[in-house]
């Protein structure tokens, strides 16, 4: 028991269980109609390996800072509870595992980012923390990554909506990390660490770094809706819940104190899970085998044609018909295309049952949904 306690330690078990939650949103983000729930099982295990070995090596590199700061000092190496052997070995075989496993029971490209993000977690990461303040920058990055792990389990391969969960996810970190790294200044000083709070005493730049993410969050709902990844309401629910973020970003940046940095903290911790909810229940599963096309047509919706680009690079050409059609789609006026606010078609198979029955009952009996007022008492 102690040493499942001392190993759940090492693999920073919180993290670990956040970065699968976050991988396994990437899957169901990125499945088709009905979502394999073997496959999200075994990239969520693949990936909690993963991270579990990069957590280790982590701890192996800062022990000695880990014992001057409060909040690591209990850990199982810097407490002498483990030795720095052990825990190399658990790092080799969580590692060796998850990528293996990844590569066995999803794709190869699952397995490489896997394998990318614990480099990029324990090599540059790490040793960065005790020489610049862009290590904070950097772990954003490192965060990114597990979504579209999961985004590519689920489809062989990555696309604009990935991006987008991706970018998410990076500007999400940046005002967390910023208030944490505010309320825990001291004990990052302590340990050495080189944090912006510490070189930025009054605290503007931190809050202003927070809020600036904040505000290139908001309109990822609105890109994702016009691209064809979710519905609309994506953009308006994203739109909503940015905004109090940004509000508490705000307060943050006219005040710089510790109560604000733990309002922005504590609504950051609502927002990410939200968000990814969010994203999730207004997807429109994504059956297209042809990656190249789909980047290329999601492009197009954005005013951008990379069919010379791909035919230059990979010599992928696509047929006279299909590039007049999607040239026609994508110079065709909202209304010419039927389309909403965010250039979506709002018809039963747009949006997503949940949604239907939610927020258009009238669309969701065109697709075999009952209309709840029409079940009410009395009705």
């Amino acid at each position: 028991m102690v040493l499942m306690k001392n190993y759940r330690a090492l693999a920073k078990g919180n993290l670990t269980a956040l970065v699968v939650s976050t991988a396994a949103a990437g899957y169901a983000a990125g499945s088709p109609s009905q979502i394999d729930w073997a496959g999200m099982g075994w990239v969520s295990a693949g990936t909690a390996l993963c991270s579990a070995s990069a957590a280790a090596l982590n701890q192996i590199y800062e022990v000695e800072t880990d014992r001057l700061m409060r909040r690591t000092a209990a850990r199982p190496l810097p407490s002498g509870r483990m030795g720095r052997a052990h825990a190399a070995a658990f790092a080799a075989a969580t590692g060796l595992a998850g990528v293996a496993l990844l590569h066995q029971k999803t794709n190869t490209l699952t397995a490489g980012l896997g394998a990318a993000n614990i480099f990029l977690y324990a090599g540059i990461y790490t040793p960065l923390k005790t020489v610049s303040v862009a290590n904070t920058w950097v772990g954003a990055v490192v965060g990114a990554i597990p979504p579209l792990m999961g985004w590519a389990a689920a489809t062989g391969g990555l696309d604009i909506g990935a991006a987008i969960l991706g970018l998410g996810l990076y500007f999400w970190q940046l005002p967390h990390f910023m208030a944490l790294a505010w309320i825990s200044r001291k004990d990052y000083a302590g340990g050495g660490h080189r944090m912006l709070p510490l070189i930025d005493p009054s605290g503007k730049r931190v809050a202003a770094v927070a809020l600036r993410n904040c505000l290139y969050l908001f309109p990822l709902g609105m890109l994702a809706s016009w691209v064809g990844a979710t519905s609309p309401y994506f953009a308006y629910e994203s739109a909503f819940i940015t905004a109090g973020l940004m509000l508490c970003a705000a307060s943050f940046l006219a005040a710089p104190t510790t109560p604000n940095a733990r309002v922005l903290f504590r609504a950051s911790l609502l927002h990410l899970p939200v968000f990814m909810a969010a994203y999730i229940v207004h997807r429109r599963p994504n059956t297209n085998p042809d990656r190249l096309a789909l980047v290329r047509d999601q492009l197009r919706l954005l005013g951008i044609d990379i069919g010379p680009l791909l035919e230059r690079l990979f010599g992928w050409k696509e047929t006279e018909a299909a590039a007049e059609a999607g040239a026609v789609e994508a110079d065709a006026e909202p209304a010419a295309r039927g389309t909403s606010l965010f250039g979506w078609h709002m018809d039963a198979d747009s949006i997503s049952p949940p949604v239907s029955v939610l927020f258009a009952p009238q669309l969701g009996a065109r697709r075999g949904v009952p209309d709840p007022s029409k079940h009410a008492d009395g009705g």
